[in-house]
């Protein structure tokens, strides 16, 4: 491990200095609840924006969001196949996905946060907040939220109906992949993009074949009185699930999944307030056979629906003052052979507001939001956030709040011969600050952060003897400390490093199931190097030492080279080390692999 370290680290040394700087635009957060400028939003926020999605060349976000330090991603089958998100130490139920600004939480389980990743040709960029955004965005923003902007649809002023490939490409285990977009435009009224994304592979090892689709769509309708945003889309995996789930042992299982959403969103402006109204509604289907060849055995299927009504407000007073606020309601539906079938209503409140003192130097935005829930009453999260801006350039900042996670239905009411739900389960609750730091300037930002979440509620799953059944249980407190540092030479070079320090507590507790297993160190880098013109290569280090003392130190890089204005031809080569390790269950990572095709970057 060292000497790939040492040898990484000569390399970036040698080459930093030869590549071409480039100053990027201020980034704006524009598709969350509240829209302030990258660099004077004073959470721990990290864009991942269209320019760095095209130089890594990442096959799919869960590549992506791997190279962001603070963010464990665990994977247990490849090319976006099924993975779980954890923010700093957070579990995979507590962390929240959206796109566009949309819930696509699963109220079955965290699990199926992220079935419906869109594929990275249609992202403009990923917005990451690390640290609880409850207040913000509602409950399952408990550690976090990631929000994945589209790309804006291109407008026309002459009726165009145009049709492409927008990538082939081929690699180990017989994998393959194409995607083909329509895009129509007619004047200024009516613009569309629909998107198909096919994935498909024999897998690496026994019974981890997949076959992966996506199908989406946007469009924008504009009239006289303003206009109207829709997005769609569908996924359907099918993938053999090698000890995925239950044990290592459980090499036959298989799975398959449907998620499917549905959008639509405006905006109203009238002097000094702005009205964001949104409706939406996903859908999760999920089939999972213990025997993949004999699924009279054992076999769940659980269907599960979610309708949103979000009225988001922002009231301008003057340049430096501001409020946003809001009523999110929800209604669930679950059905299930295994779950039952359920139903809850959802209603939260939110309400933040923004004012500048000391000359504008202090920034202070207290705020809070009130959630009820049908089966579980009210909840209340009040928050602060602190920004101090010491010079032009260095910027401190803080934030203290309370969080929370309901629990999901798997939780509630899940039951085999070896599990029971609990459906007297509390929600989980956490008190979290933070301090930090950012410098930036015409070459450098550097930021970093020191942060605490004091957990309680944790739900475990527990038994007295060997012989009984797991049962979840409210019975764990949970410390969580840690600081990272992310320093970027713009977009030649970034390292980011994150420390996460555990300390828990069980009373009376014979058997735990719960397992706390954090990236205890995580270290990412990316170093971008530019030939000429037309040829770059990235190398991508990605190192991770868990609480269990596990350690892995994975190497990618990709080259690319331009034979038109957008086309590339690229290719990949993955874990270029051969090394062994595992990201969850035990489930083992594919060793040296390697991807080959062409990009198709026209929009």
């Amino acid at each position: 491990m060292k000497k790939k370290l040492i040898a990484i680290l000569i390399f970036t040394s040698l080459t930093i200095s030869s590549q071409t700087i480039q100053q990027l635009d201020e980034v704006v957060i524009s598709d969350t609840k509240i829209n302030i400028p990258f660099s004077k939003n004073f959470r721990s926020v990290q864009v991942i924006d269209s320019k760095t999605i095209q130089e890594t060349a990442s096959r799919n976000v869960t590549e992506l969001l791997q190279l962001v330090s603070g963010l464990d991603i665990r994977r247990r089958g490849v090319s976006g196949t099924q993975a779980d998100l954890y923010i700093r130490g957070g579990g995979f139920d507590q962390t929240l996905l959206l796109i566009d600004g949309m819930k696509m939480d699963d109220i079955q389980t965290g699990h199926h946060t992220l079935n419906l990743l869109l594929p990275v040709q249609l992202i403009d960029r990923i917005e990451i907040i690390k640290g609880p955004a409850a207040r913000i965005f509602g409950q399952n923003a408990f550690s976090g939220a990631i929000n994945i902007v589209t790309k804006p649809l291109k407008k026309s002023n002459n009726k165009v109906v145009e049709i492409y490939a927008n990538d082939i490409s081929y690699g180990s285990y017989d994998q393959f992949n194409y995607s083909i977009k329509m895009r129509t435009s007619i004047e200024d009224k009516f613009n569309s993009l629909i998107s198909l994304h096919k994935v498909k592979s024999d897998g690496y090892r026994y019974n981890t074949d997949f076959k992966n689709d996506f199908i989406f769509m946007k469009n924008n309708i504009k009239s006289k009185n303003g206009s109207i945003d829709i997005i769609s889309g569908f996924s359907e995996k099918k993938f053999g699930a090698n000890g995925f789930y239950a044990s290592p042992e459980a090499i036959d299982q298989y799975e398959e999944t449907q998620s499917s959403f549905f959008g639509l969103s405006t905006k109203f402006k009238k002097e000094k307030m702005v009205v964001k109204p949104k409706l939406y509604w996903r859908r999760n289907q999920d089939e999972y056979i213990y025997i993949r060849d004999n699924p009279e055995i054992y076999r769940n299927l659980h269907i599960s629906n979610k309708i949103y009504l979000d009225l988001n407000f922002i009231k301008y007073y003057d340049s430096n003052s501001f409020s946003n606020f809001g009523i999110d309601n929800s209604q669930s539906y679950i059905s299930s052979n295994n779950l039952g079938s359920h139903k809850r209503f959802t209603s939260t409140f939110y309400f933040d507001h923004t004012f500048h003192l000391i000359d504008d130097k202090l920034i202070v935005s207290p705020g809070f939001s009130v959630s009820y829930f049908s089966d579980l009453s009210f909840h209340f999260f009040p928050g602060l956030d602190l920004g101090f801006h010491l010079s032009e350039k260095i910027k401190l900042y803080a934030n203290f709040g309370k969080t929370y996670r309901i629990p999901t239905y798997t939780d509630l009411y899940y039951s085999d011969r070896n599990t029971v739900g609990n459906p007297d389960l509390d929600p989980e609750h956490a008190l979290s600050n933070e301090f930090g730091f950012k410098y930036e300037n015409e070459n450098i930002q550097l930021s970093s952060s020191f942060f605490q979440r004091k957990s309680t509620n944790i739900i475990d799953y527990i038994k007295e003897n060997e012989s009984e059944k797991w049962r979840a249980t409210n019975i764990r407190n949970l410390d969580t400390k840690g600081f990272d540092f992310d320093l970027s030479h713009k977009n030649i070079f970034r390292i980011g490093y994150t420390y996460l320090f555990d300390d828990s507590y069980v009373n009376d507790i014979n058997f735990s199931r719960y397992s706390i297993n954090s990236l205890k160190h995580q270290l990412t880098s990316r170093l971008l190097l530019n030939y000429s013109n037309r040829l770059s290569q990235n190398l991508m280090l990605k190192y991770g030492e868990r609480s269990d003392q596990s350690k892995h130190s994975v190497v990618d890089t990709n080259i690319k080279y331009r034979i038109g204005s957008k086309i590339y031809v690229f290719f990949s080569l993955n874990n270029i080390f051969d090394e062994s390790y595992t990201e969850t269950n035990l489930v083992p990572m594919p060793g040296r692999n390697f991807l080959f095709g062409f990009i198709n970057y026209f929009e």
